[in-house]
């Protein structure tokens, strides 16, 4: 674990949840629109956490078949939960090295995933090893350097004004590459074609500051994991701060806007 990454935790879906999987499930349907699959495929969600994407998949994409691979116990616990369907299964496992044979599935797919492996070409590749060809590989990231997480960019302003060792620690300084031509340049190098990207964007609507601050104090994420390391009066500074800075409606309510990159491609 390098010094950058010593605040993320991936255990707690519950958790997750409440600080990011709520904005995912956002995402995930349009971005399942936008890859135009084809129904009645076998699919493969990797890194499926919590089950957002897998959600979106079984409400809109009639697929014969799906599997959901994690390596948190966790979050695979969560994704059961949450996602009821014959044709899914869930299993443990690590993205670098899927336990499937080569041409697999006709849509391989994953959420949030390749900005938290130990090497996310070997991930994007095991993709595009495990999928037929012609098949749909596809993925999506938040647009960290390009502010695109509102709620985390304002976290991360507030903590750097009172600690300027945190900015070691933002996405946007840990994931450089979570750009258009920096995705698809990881594409191209996995071995995808016909390589597309497109921003997706949606609305993050807190109630108050309540529901913005609490998912920051439950430690999953590399923002939770930091304000969770502090010190009970650095976090108070950090929450008094927050509580100042972010812009509120009329109601008490917080509106802000998440923006993820999608990436499509096929396996030749």
């Amino acid at each position: 674990m390098n010094e950058a990454s010593r605040h993320d935790a991936w255990q707690s879906g519950g958790n997750y949840d409440n600080y990011m999987g709520r904005w995912s499930r956002r995402i995930a349907p349009r971005f399942v629109e936008w890859i135009e699959p084809a129904p009645r495929g076998d699919w493969l969600d990797v890194g499926c956490g919590t089950g957002e994407l897998s959600n979106a998949i079984v409400a809109h994409c009639d697929p014969k078949s799906l599997i959901g691979i994690d390596p948190s116990d966790g979050f695979l616990s969560k994704a059961r939960d949450k996602v009821r369907d014959d044709r899914v299964d869930f299993v443990a496992g690590q993205a670098e090295k899927l336990p499937f044979p080569s041409e697999s599935f006709d849509v391989v797919v994953s959420g949030l995933m390749v900005n938290f492996v130990s090497d996310r070409l070997l991930a994007v590749s095991e993709m595009r090893r495990v999928a037929r060809r012609g098949a749909t590989v596809a993925f999506y990231v938040w647009d960290y350097p390009g502010g695109g997480v509102e709620f985390m960019r304002a976290f991360w302003a507030a903590a750097v004004d009172l600690d300027p060792t945190a900015r070691d620690f933002g996405e946007d300084k840990r994931f450089p590459y979570c750009t258009r031509d920096g995705l698809a340049a990881l594409a191209e190098n996995a071995g995808l074609a016909g390589i597309d990207v497109t921003a997706i964007e949606a609305q993050t609507l807190f109630r108050d500051f309540d529901d913005f601050w609490r998912p920051f104090t439950l430690g999953t994420g590399p923002a939770p994991g930091y304000c969770a390391s502090l010190s009970p009066g650095a976090r108070e500074q950090l929450r008094s701060r927050l509580r100042t800075v972010l812009p509120y409606d009329r109601d008490g309510s917080i509106p802000l806007k998440v923006r993820a990159w999608g990436v499509r491609g096929r396996a030749p």
